[in-house]
């Protein structure tokens, strides 16, 4: 389903809550608009949290991490975020105008903060040389089960390449999953799918895909289009990379 709320007065616009829009995401997501020498304050008794730079200059706070990071825009492929569990104070101060991206699920077990940037996040490259590269995209892990298996989350960025697609062959898994989107251009538009139905995606909307719902994306030419995704592991089965493929696509993913 696609959705895309405004900001309220406050700068804040909500994506998805545990118990409210959305619910069916499992997590609590949110953008949040913040002006310079604005400050915000997460601790929270039940929720890791993750937040995620998506344009502006801001200093992460948090255990023993204090890092100033900056970034133009999603599409200089840099990203930074910081990731802190239930019970620790963050202060992200904002240097300049500046969004992030605030996400949050229950979790009871307590680790130390970990700041993630360029150097320490994987980049990977794909469907360059793949469906004459139809596939071509760009995308980035902070952390999923694999560096973070204390978390109940997984949080990444995807760069689809003009006119390409993505999240391809369609495929789908039990967790549910929400994508946010920006565009390099304003006016740029894209279609996300979620089971059989098709979306139009815009600048600023989400896509929430409820677990087991097939999903794939494509973006009109011309325009590159960035989503964060964002994964909620279920209790006792976590999301591990596994993508179960449409049976009759199947054959797209091993396809030259």
């Amino acid at each position: 389903m696609i959705y895309n709320p405004s900001y309220d007065e406050n700068g804040k616009k909500i994506l998805c809550e545990m118990d409210g829009v959305n619910s069916d995401m499992l997590m609590d997501i949110y953008v949040k608009k913040m002006k310079k020498g604005e400050e915000l304050i997460i601790e929270e008794e039940k929720n890791e949290c993750a937040i995620l730079l998506l344009s502006g200059k801001v200093c992460f706070e948090a255990g023993s991490i204090n890092e100033i990071c900056q970034r133009k825009n999603p599409f200089e492929k840099k990203p930074y975020a910081i990731h802190f569990s239930k019970c620790t104070k963050c202060t992200v101060t904002a240097l300049e105008e500046s969004e992030v991206l605030v996400q949050q699920t229950d979790n009871e077990k307590e680790f130390a903060a970990v700041f993630y940037n360029p150097e320490n996040c994987l980049y990977q490259e794909f469907g360059k040389g793949q469906w004459n590269g139809a596939g071509h995209r760009i995308c980035s892990t902070m952390f999923d089960f694999s560096n973070a298996p204390y978390s109940n989350m997984v949080m990444g960025e995807v760069f689809n390449q003009p006119g390409k697609w993505s999240s391809y062959p369609p495929h789908h898994h039990p967790q549910p999953e929400l994508y946010y989107y920006q565009f390099d251009r304003p006016e740029g538009f894209g279609a996300g799918f979620e089971g059989d139905n098709a979306y139009r995606t815009t600048n600023g909307s989400c896509l929430c895909i409820r677990g087991g719902n097939a999903h794939q994306q494509v973006v009109a030419p011309g325009y590159e289009m960035y989503y964060v995704w964002l994964i909620r592991h279920l209790d006792g089965d976590p999301w591990d990379k596994t993508r179960i493929y449409v049976p009759e696509y199947e054959w797209l993913a091993d396809a030259k």
